[in-house]
């Protein structure tokens, strides 16, 4: 693993991890919005998935958690029966494509979060929408750790409250992220070179995440998720800048 790789992967961590400890989610697409200028799309999607589910279990142990089963188990059917869907897509994807939709992801759903509060509350779809969004969480979360995505969105539009809200996605990414950590096992998507990896993420964002966590002074949580979305939506055109016009020229 070469010097590159290893400053790419400490980088993306840390401001992940810093991220997600203050804000609560978005750890993978940070992390990506970094590691998808210089890492393959298979070693990026096995450390952003550990990396997410790193930063789970220590939320696990420093912030408060609900756990509301009736709202919840309708997303982890769905998730858990996407992943595989998501771990099969995976081995297809190549550097530039991967560049592609990652930024497409991110110029869409940034922009949807931020307006999301503003567009009206959605009440139909019941049980049954939920858990279509848990299974499209599962499969994007099969091939780069986005497990909670979609369902965030969703929720926000669902108008829950932060409480109910926070229930659902945290213990909904921690079943995710662990499922998908063990079919990446299973399916030999974690190789012996990626090993020093973990290694790298793991220490990388262990502080920057506790630190995260206890930041609460001096800006508001909704005014930081405000400059990471506008941030992550400039990254994703950025992505899309570079990665459009070679498409275009194997046309």
């Amino acid at each position: 693993m070469d010097t590159t790789i290893i400053l790419s992967l400490a980088l993306g961590a840390a401001l992940a991890g810093f991220v997600q400890g203050l804000s609560g989610f978005a750890f993978s697409l940070v992390a990506m919005s970094i590691w998808a200028w210089t890492l393959d799309p298979k070693l990026a999607a096995v450390m952003a998935v550990f990396g997410s589910l790193t930063g789970q279990v220590i939320a696990a142990f420093s912030v408060r958690r609900g756990f509301d089963l009736a709202r919840l188990w309708p997303f982890l059917l769905g998730g858990l029966t996407g992943i595989p869907i998501g771990v099969a897509i995976l081995p297809l994807l190549d550097a530039n494509m991967f560049k592609a939709a990652l930024g497409l992801l991110l110029v869409i759903w940034c922009p949807a979060m931020l307006f999301a509060t503003h567009l009206p509350a959605i009440r139909f779809g019941g049980r049954a929408v939920d858990g279509a969004v848990g299974l499209a969480g599962g499969v994007m979360g099969g091939f780069g750790g986005f497990t909670g995505v979609l369902p965030t969105l969703w929720c926000t539009l669902r108008r829950y409250d932060k409480h109910t809200q926070r229930s659902i996605i945290q213990n909904f990414n921690l079943a995710t992220l662990a499922a998908t950590m063990l079919a990446y096992l299973a399916s030999g998507a974690v190789t012996r070179e990626m090993l020093p990896g973990f290694a790298v993420v793991a220490p990388a964002m262990l502080i920057p995440t506790l630190f995260g966590t206890r930041l609460y002074i001096g800006i508001s949580e909704a005014s930081f998720r405000r400059v990471v979305l506008g941030l992550l939506t400039l990254s994703g055109f950025a992505l899309l800048a570079s990665s459009l016009p070679k498409f275009a020229g194997a046309s």
